[in-house]
């Protein structure tokens, strides 16, 4: 089948994944585009000021490019369990002189804003993650002339958004590094092989698929290609290319040799996501409630203090099980590898 980024010019295999709070930056979208690639700007945890000001910046460079966008999908959290949470948090918030919200937080990430910003100043590519928006969302893109890209976890997310009237899907396997894609984060996603999840999807939606989630070798991109994919989306293997915008902090802890394990966890979020064991896991897991977007908002301080302060121990160090692969190159060297 046709792929949308076929018709966008893009001739390399292999996609820059968006990856929120910094490490996406204009520059890695520009250079991803240089080789024949496609990047897509990391709309969440934004303002619609800041959004605007990167598409202008990547607009101005005229290459193809998308931006990733977080669907409302809240999982709200009872304030008796946020307060409990935020008390045991706060211990570790006294190290830096910090006092947390004592209130949840339940926004929206500012989507109609979004929406409304991308309608007016339309861009090629638009996806969505966390959960799939409404028809009339989607449709409204589609007239302004933007593919739609919806991420899912299963089979069943596929078919939900095939309905809804996606362009293309996003097959995010468990493996994966930061959040999970999943439109149910009560529930961690299936430990299902991306290869065979890319074929179980291909099997029951007619729509085109870019695999994401763990990739880091040439010998993997090619497996899900021969799985059907259109292309393949890293994200873990960039996070230490000349590009990144991830800290210091997180691009020396995907270096060190004494972390040595990828866990998903929701003690940063209230999400499931992949990061880097270390200690603030090891302490919280266990009592974090399930609450999103009020346990980030209640920890994202803290984690700005400690990643300011290179305390790798106490931030979330997103990373898929490829993480060892991430080398400090040009992030169009990295592209131009995996795709062999």
């Amino acid at each position: 089948m046709t792929s949308p980024l076929t018709d966008l010019g893009v001739r390399l295999p292999v996609i820059a994944a968006p990856m929120a709070g910094g490490a996406t930056t204009a520059a890695m979208v520009n250079a991803a585009a240089a080789a024949g690639s496609l990047s897509l700007l990391a709309a969440g945890y934004k303002t619609p000021e800041a959004l605007r000001t990167e598409i202008a910046t990547v607009r101005a460079a005229s290459v193809p490019f998308g931006v990733n966008v977080f669907a409302p999908n809240p999982v709200p959290i009872d304030v008796d369990a946020y307060r409990r949470y935020a008390a045991a948090v706060q211990s570790e918030a006294d190290r830096y002189g910090l006092t947390l919200p004592a209130d949840p937080n339940d926004d929206d990430d500012a989507f109609d804003a979004k929406i409304d910003l991308l309608r007016a100043d339309p861009v090629p590519i638009v996806s969505f993650t966390f959960g799939l928006p409404g028809g009339d969302v989607i449709r409204a893109l589609q007239k302004a002339g933007t593919t739609v890209v919806q991420t899912v976890t299963s089979v069943q997310e596929a078919e939900a958004s095939a309905a809804a009237g996606v362009d293309m899907l996003a097959v995010q396997g468990w493996v994966a590094g930061g959040h999970s894609g999943t439109f149910t984060p009560e529930r961690m996603p299936a430990p299902v092989p991306l290869t065979d999840l890319v074929r179980q999807v291909l099997d029951k939606v007619g729509l085109p698929v870019i695999a994401a989630g763990g990739l880091a070798a040439a010998s993997e991109v090619t497996a899900v290609l021969r799985a059907g994919a259109s292309a393949a989306a890293v994200g873990t293997v960039l996070l230490r290319a000349e590009e990144s915008g991830a800290s210091a902090s997180h691009k020396a802890a995907l270096a060190d040799p004494s972390r040595t394990e990828t866990v998903l966890t929701r003690a940063f979020t209230g999400r499931p996501a992949r990061g880097l064991r270390n200690r603030f896991i090891d302490r919280f897991e266990a009592s974090a409630p399930l609450g999103y977007p009020a346990i980030h908002h209640l920890t994202s301080p803290l984690r700005k203090a400690a990643a300011a302060a290179g305390d790798s121990d106490v931030i979330h160090l997103w990373a898929g099980t490829g993480y060892r692969h991430a080398a400090e190159k040009p992030t169009a060297a990295i592209l131009t590898e995996l795709a062999g």
